[in-house]
């Protein structure tokens, strides 16, 4: 049982705000700057407020962890208020394919890396071909 009210709650976790987390984004720059992968912007005003944007070649990067962008495999829901996490992380996912569509409409390439994947060579070489 939560000790705080449905709106409190909800103001709790409208508080917490993404950006630099050290598991995803952070590590990803850190493989970007090993492999010489230049160009590279973040911040960038952009439709569904990518990680990472290379304005140039017009590829937009998104950096999504395993549980709040459902992985098929990874994500484990919790047992407590599954109703409740099933349908957020389903929201999330309609979100991010919707943000993916809206960018290719407007002639981007969208690469999403898997929070697990972000150092693996198959993702190095991912991001090259896009670059491309």
């Amino acid at each position: 049982m939560d000790t705080f009210t449905r709106q409190k709650r909800s103001w709790i976790m409208a508080q917490v705000r993404s950006g630099g987390n050290r598991s995803t984004e952070t590590r990803l720059i850190a493989v970007l700057r090993e492999n010489g992968i230049t160009g590279w912007r973040r911040r960038y005003p952009l439709d569904g407020k990518p990680d990472f944007v290379f304005p140039k070649a017009r590829v937009a990067v998104f950096v999504d962890g395993c549980f709040w962008h459902g992985h098929p495999t990874k994500c484990r829901i919790p047992k407590a208020h599954r109703i409740y996490w099933e349908r957020k992380i389903a929201r999330n996912v309609a979100r991010d394919r919707q943000v993916t569509q809206t960018l290719r409409g407007k002639d981007w390439k969208v690469v999403r890396i898997w929070e697990d994947t972000v150092q693996t060579q198959s993702t190095i070489r991912r991001l090259r071909k896009a670059l491309t």
